[in-house]
């Protein structure tokens, strides 16, 4: 509380009168400087408030927001985007490897769409697994032109609501008792001597010409009209070690793709088939 003003003997500067255990406090006032800065941000919140929208409801008397510019932009996007989507509706899938402008927004939208679709299942780069094709090689189950893949990719593989899907049935040589053991075994022994493993012996090259060489054909060339996997390389989907090749003949795999056709429109789809044919093994 104060008691005394006086002036300080020392600075000359009046004092507020308040005095703690013989300190005395100084009434020294704010610098102009300072002063007249906080009156101008005053007044400059007090235009702000007015100009720029400040609270829901008001977009201020100049009617600007960054959400307007934000919609703007990505109007003028969308209207660049609808050109090319345009194009790329119209061209067949050669004309599109004609114009080196369409395809690279074609792989762009491809690239996006695989990585929102694809790559759980395929990897991010297209490598595959276990059970899921790896699409960087030349070893294509129903075939590799763009063509191919573009069916693959609208109808899926063994998708039960798609009535084109694509649809291979090996038998379940073991389950239904088509083949007994050994006679699996000797045809697992024959299917890796194909693939550059040791030479088979025994009923193996017998058993497969009367079993599998319909589909797979007589050298293990496979038959991508029938989705009939290439027996003669070093590709293995499920792996190529002879307890899997014995378990793959025994129970077969019948793996499934969705058929995307019911989920990306065909412009995308387009873009897909172009980008997954680029990523290295397309025919």
């Amino acid at each position: 509380m104060a008691t005394k003003v006086e002036k300080d003997s020392v600075t000359g500067t009046e004092t507020t009168g308040h005095e703690w255990d013989g300190i005395k406090e100084l009434n020294t006032p704010l610098p102009k400087w300072w002063i007249t800065i906080l009156w101008l941000t005053v007044i400059w919140s007090g235009l702000y408030y007015i100009v720029y929208p400040v609270y829901p409801g008001w977009d201020g008397i100049w009617e600007y927001t960054a959400r307007k510019d934000v919609a703007q932009q990505m109007e003028a996007i969308q209207a660049d985007r609808a050109k090319w989507l345009d194009k790329l509706a119209a061209a067949t899938m050669e004309d599109i490897g004609k114009d080196s402008d369409l395809l690279a927004f074609a792989m762009a939208g491809g690239g996006a769409a695989f990585a929102d679709n694809c790559a759980p299942c395929h990897g991010s780069g297209g490598a595959g697994g276990p059970g899921y094709p790896n699409l960087l090689d030349d070893d294509w189950l129903w075939g590799g032109t763009l063509e191919n893949i573009q069916t693959t990719l609208t109808h899926g593989v063994r998708w039960a609501n798609d009535d084109d899907t694509r649809m291979s049935d090996m038998p379940r040589f073991g389950v239904d008792e088509l083949l007994d053991k050994d006679q699996i075994d000797a045809v697992a022994d024959y299917v890796l001597s194909l693939s550059g493993g040791a030479a088979a012996t025994g009923p193996g090259a017998e058993i497969y010409a009367e079993n599998c060489a319909a589909c797979h054909g007589e050298s293990g060339g496979g038959n991508a009209e029938l989705g009939a996997p290439r027996l003669r390389d070093g590709i293995w989907l499920y792996g190529g070690d002879k307890a899997t090749v014995v378990e793959t003949i025994t129970k077969a795999r019948r793996g499934e793709m969705p058929a995307w056709g019911g989920r990306l429109d065909e412009v995308t789809i387009k873009q897909l088939a172009v980008y997954v044919h680029s990523l290295g093994g397309g025919q």
